[in-house]
């Protein structure tokens, strides 16, 4: 068997596997991974089928890939601090800036080790160096910001991936996330962008649609989320006969929770898409496993100054979950023995 019909063999198999679980589930956490694989199996297969042309598409992958590693940690930063500029200092928007910051603090010790162990001469000078305390550190800090980025990245993918795919265009019911009121019962941007795209699904439907908007009254509310939204969804000429409310929900899960509730009381076919921001399409789909819900997920529109910082809270929040935290602490770990292992080799 040629090498090209061997890397073809193993990017079908890879992309196989990842069809099968992304079909089965699109909440599984796996499927970030899989997709990863499938992706990087391809470009074995790529080079084979480039033929004489394929080390300058090895060099040209390689050049961009080292350009994208230099620019990710700035092109973060600059994004923490339009962040800041444009929505106000606060934990959660620094969370660009505080991993551009981090990213580029594990890209300078990288470079540093690898420029002081090539300018040490002679061997016994590049061992001493290379078992010496600084030297661990400074790989340890490296390897745990690499993995930490590699990580976020698979994520980030696997989350764009579901923005962009095709999806159906037949529901019976769509959900529509609740966010933050403004004045206590203004909708506000992203809570608008939510609704115009459920809008946008409901009138594409070819069968006839309920919408749910889901969130109920906080605190600071005058009235609940799912009111405004009811309010708004009337004034761009949706019947009230088309729209439930479920106006008792306090979190994303409830909100799952409770609709799916309403779902199940009525009779009828059940075909059910969720609409919240494009960033928090996933995790909303993994509380849709929990709940019992079968839906598919549909993201609208956000600001993409706002993105980076919300994904990165989307990433903490998956892996705030104990299995995902301890599957991650378990990874961690494994590079941390590995560059260890590796040292003490040399």
């Amino acid at each position: 068997m040629s090498a090209t019909a061997i890397t073809l063999l193993f990017t079908l198999i890879f992309w196989g596997m990842f069809y099968y679980s992304f079909s089965k589930d699109r909440s599984r956490y796996r499927n970030c991974h899989l997709l990863a694989f499938a992706l990087l199996s391809m470009i074995p297969f790529v080079v084979n089928i480039a033929g004489d042309q394929a080390k300058e598409m090895m060099l040209t992958t390689f050049l961009l890939t080292m350009a994208a590693i230099l620019i990710v940690p700035f092109s973060l930063i600059h994004n923490g601090i339009v962040m800041i500029r444009n929505e106000g200092k606060c934990a959660a928007h620094l969370l660009s800036l505080a991993l551009g910051i981090a990213v580029l603090v594990g890209e300078i010790l990288t470079a540093y080790n690898v420029v002081i162990y090539s300018f040490m001469f002679g061997l016994e000078a590049q061992t001493a160096y290379f078992h010496s305390t600084p030297f661990l550190v400074t790989s340890l800090i490296a390897v745990t910001v690499i993995y930490g980025s590699i990580s976020f990245v698979v994520f980030m993918i696997y989350s764009v991936f579901l923005m962009i795919i095709p999806r159906s265009k037949d529901f019976d019911y769509v959900i529509i996330h609740g966010a933050g009121l403004i004045e206590g019962e203004k909708v506000s941007k992203l809570l608008q962008e939510r609704l115009d795209k459920a809008v946008f699904v409901y009138r594409k439907d070819p069968s006839p649609t309920k919408l749910i908007p889901s969130g109920g009254k906080g605190s600071d509310e005058n009235i609940s989320e799912a009111e405004a939204m009811k309010r708004y969804l009337l004034e761009q000429g949706i019947p009230e006969s088309d729209i439930i409310v479920e106006d008792k929900s306090a979190t994303t899960l409830e909100n799952l929770k409770f609709s799916k509730e309403i779902i199940d009381s009525r009779e009828g076919r059940k075909y059910t898409a969720l609409v919240t921001s494009n960033y928090h399409v996933y995790r909303a789909l993994r509380y849709c496993r929990k709940v019992g819900l079968k839906c598919k997920g549909i993201g609208s529109h956000v600001a993409l100054y706002y993105w980076p910082c919300a994904l990165i809270r989307e990433f903490i929040a998956v892996h705030s979950e104990k299995k995902h935290a301890l599957l991650f602490a378990l990874g961690w770990a494994f590079w941390m023995w590995f560059t260890v292992m590796l040292i003490k080799a040399n």
